[in-house]
């Protein structure tokens, strides 16, 4: 006869007591300022015996404009490919010609629209060539931008330093044809992709760094954003932070993008708080579709017309981790973040969310390698990180 379990018929089982195991010691050492020293020579060891050919992604492509090329064509290439920058190529005498880059696009607008109407500005953009660029430059008074190039037997460390002090966001990586003797444009080193190397083999060290952002002087932030009375005229309370309003004209902050050499502008209420952030490729979405005369539109008008896959403004305090950052990095494309008061603020009479300062990849590469000079020989980097297995970055379509 079969019968069935129930509650009221199951028989009673006799548990045996149970007897807890003591927790095993952690032997992780402590988080202490002097590992976290360790940790950041121990990575910069690593980029000492790593060439930058260690840093190229398993596959990636490599869009090569010609300097006689129509800056609208040029636009269009990179819009297709999803891109920012591009090396130039002189045919004529087979070599190098420096970089095209939103850098580029906002001068040039900027310069049309200072000295042109808008029907001549459109024409001329869509006709200028990309080798009068740097004319364009010395009109504004803007610096040229140094030839830069690196050989991809150089050290990772070297090609940081070159970037640090250039304040370039890339290097081009160049060789030499052994035949013909001409150059030849390898890849380019970008900021992102370096730290991304970083982050994927210093793992272990990268758990290491936890002292705060603020505390290690990481990023820009602003002196006093408390409000004033009777601020004078073009008084910016969250200095020396470029901000913007959604009311504020497109132009308006193409012109701060231009004249202070910056690539993104947070956009801020009237109590401070980031409610996004506007950035060069934002207007390249507007020239792109040929309509030089938006940049009158307001910020507010202008981000609807952005793209709908836009990732998202990356927010942190001051009190997150170098390492969380790195981590941060190692998982998803970030250029910049945005500091904003937390908690921690809050508490001493700050408001949750109010823009605090901002981090750039070149804040946190200028910190990770240091004042050591360039050609230093390099010290015997520690077991942790030279046992490590080397993992390429891998190559995803987006900015360079």
């Amino acid at each position: 006869m079969n019968s069935t379990l129930s509650p009221n018929s199951s028989p009673r089982v006799r548990r045996k007591g149970s007897s807890r195991r003591p927790r095993a010691v952690s032997h992780l050492p402590p988080f202490t300022p002097e590992t976290h020293d360790a940790a950041v020579s121990a990575i910069r060891n690593y980029l000492k015996g790593r060439t930058t050919y260690d840093s190229f992604p398993v596959s990636f492509r490599l869009i090569v404009l010609d300097s006689k090329l129509e800056v609208r064509k040029a636009l269009q290439c990179l819009l297709l490919n999803g891109v920012v920058s591009a090396p130039l190529w002189n045919s004529e005498k087979s070599s190098f010609a420096g970089m095209f880059t939103v850098s580029d696009i906002i001068h040039l607008i900027q310069y049309y629209y200072q000295n042109s109407s808008y029907d001549s500005a459109s024409s001329d953009v869509e006709t200028f060539r990309l080798e009068s660029l740097r004319d364009i430059e010395k009109s504004l008074g803007v610096a040229t931008p140094p030839l830069l190039r690196e050989h991809p037997s150089a050290s990772l460390y070297d090609a940081s330093k070159l970037i640090i002090q250039t304040h370039a966001r890339r290097v081009p990586l160049l060789d030499h044809d052994s035949e013909t003797g001409h150059e030849i444009i390898v890849s380019i080193l970008t900021q992102y992709r370096l730290l991304k190397f970083v982050s994927i083999n210093c793992a272990k060290e990268i758990q290491q760094l936890h002292l705060p952002l603020r505390k290690l002087n990481i990023g820009t932030y602003v002196v006093d954003s408390s409000p004033r009375d009777d601020p004078p005229e073009g008084y910016n309370r969250f200095h020396p932070i470029a901000t913007a309003t959604l009311s504020t004209p497109v132009f308006d902050v193409v012109h701060m993008f231009s004249a202070r050499g910056i690539s993104a502008v947070p956009i801020i209420d009237e109590d401070g708080i980031v409610v996004n952030l506007y950035e060069t490729v934002d207007v390249i979405t507007l020239v792109r579709l040929g309509a030089y005369q938006s940049l009158d539109l307001t910020i507010s008008e202008a981000l609807n017309q952005r793209s709908p896959d836009f990732p998202g403004v990356v927010i942190c305090t001051a009190s997150d981790s170098l390492g969380t950052l790195m981590q941060l990095i190692k998982k998803r494309r970030v250029h910049r973040l945005v500091v904003v008061e937390g908690e921690e603020e809050e508490r001493r009479g700050g408001k949750k969310g109010r823009l605090l300062g901002i981090i750039t990849l070149s804040d946190v590469l200028r910190y990770i390698i240091g004042e050591t000079g360039i050609g230093e020989s390099a010290e015997p980097a520690p077991a942790l990180a030279q046992d490590q297995n080397l993992v390429p970055v891998a190559e995803s379509s987006g900015r360079i």
